[in-house]
């Protein structure tokens, strides 16, 4: 499936919902986030948000440091 992620072209493997994507990512459970076509998807909104082909999201993780 192509999906741009970060504004970087990818392919990846069949995705239907951003949840199967946060784990294909291995996101963490906390301090990311993932925006699908200009909307931020809530978490509790990731294994009932489908996926479809050329998809654009951002995803970001947070970074604490000092």
């Amino acid at each position: 499936m192509r999906l741009v992620i970060n504004g970087e072209p990818r392919e990846a493997p069949v995705l239907a919902t951003v949840a199967e994507l946060a784990l294909w990512l291995e996101l963490p459970a906390f301090g990311s986030a993932v925006e699908l076509n200009g909307q931020v998807v809530r978490k509790a909104e990731y294994p009932e948000t489908r996926l479809c082909e050329d998809d654009r999201l951002e995803v970001v993780r947070l970074v604490g440091g000092g």
